[in-house]
């Protein structure tokens, strides 16, 4: 079992902050270090100083880490043409030596988009199709040859699909809990499929509907990696936990249900609970970005039981 932390950025937090945390994780041996794609906080957080870019964000950690991965869980489909999104990886996956994973969603966060003047179509869902074509178009045409994509959304002429990414092919994470067109997705384009903040009991349900998918459309269902993005509060004791969880402002109770939560043992049970249903990837969500005594403590009492 792979354990990756993922960050929000938006909710408050510079380059700065996000470099911390990202070198503890390579430090402290988690496999990659992801963030969200968001460009306005959600809930009762200052958000100060602001958002920081996704890819702007991972091109600096590319330079200053060099063994976990790194990526988006997910960007967001209305924010960048798949022209300029293939490049930006693809320069990215360079910077970093090959280490770069791309979430890719079709977006729902309405009130960051009127925020910073973003266009927020009601049906976004075609959008994210023709975005994994044209990507997954641009990067797989030869050197010296020529790609083009005619869809309802995009069109794409003459294009020498470069700069190409050192990965053939960049690891494709679909994300979502969409009961048929996600997994079709997953199975179509996805080395991983991703289900962020379910309820538990929905996990296993999910990831039999992608591997359903992927039957149907002729690919082995082991194929995929199966990983779910859940919320991180752990303490060596309650008090600790306690403490954690106000500083996160979430009730112990709430969190211990939803999330990944409690003593490190509470934390090793859920994780291998995951592993039972199938997952092979935990997406270990850290909101307290200051507090990286709490990712010495997973490192420590967690990770050695699940590996």
């Amino acid at each position: 079992m792979q354990l990756r932390i993922f960050t929000e950025p938006q909710q408050g937090a510079s380059y700065d902050d996000l470099l911390a945390v990202a070198q503890a994780t390579e430090r402290l041996g988690f496999d990659a270090f992801f963030r969200s794609d968001h460009y306005l906080k959600m809930g009762g957080v200052s958000g100060l100083p602001g958002p920081t870019d996704a890819w702007t964000t991972l091109a600096g950690l590319a330079r200053e880490t060099s063994r976990i991965r790194l990526g988006t869980l997910v960007s967001s489909a209305t924010f960048r043409h798949p022209g300029v999104l293939a490049i930006q990886v693809a320069q990215v996956d360079q910077m970093s030596g090959g280490r770069v994973e791309l979430g890719l969603g079709a977006g729902w966060y309405a009130q960051e988009h009127a925020a910073y003047g973003i266009p927020f179509p009601e049906k976004r869902f075609g959008l994210l199709e023709e975005q994994f074509a044209v990507i997954t178009g641009l990067w797989n045409t030869p050197t010296g040859s020529t790609f083009d994509f005619s869809g309802s959304h995009y069109t794409v002429s003459d294009s020498p699909g470069l700069p190409k990414p050192v990965q053939q092919p960049v690891p494709l994470i679909v994300g979502g809990n969409g009961p048929r067109r996600t997994p079709a997705l997953a199975a179509k384009y996805a080395a991983e499929y991703n289900t962020s903040f379910p309820p538990k009991a929905e996990i296993g349900d999910r990831f039999l509907a992608v591997r359903k998918a992927c039957e149907e459309a002729g690919r082995d269902p082991d194929s995929l990696v199966y990983s779910v993005a859940l919320v991180a509060c752990v303490g060596a004791d309650e008090a600790e936990f306690a403490r954690r969880a106000a500083a996160i402002g979430r009730e112990p109770a709430e969190v211990r249900r939803n999330g990944l939560a409690g003593t490190p043992q509470e934390v090793v049970d859920g994780i291998n609970a995951i592993r039972e249903l199938g997952g092979g990837r935990v997406y270990l969500q850290i909101l307290d970005l200051g507090d990286l005594d709490h990712l010495e403590l997973i490192a420590a009492e967690v990770a050695p039981h699940v590996a």
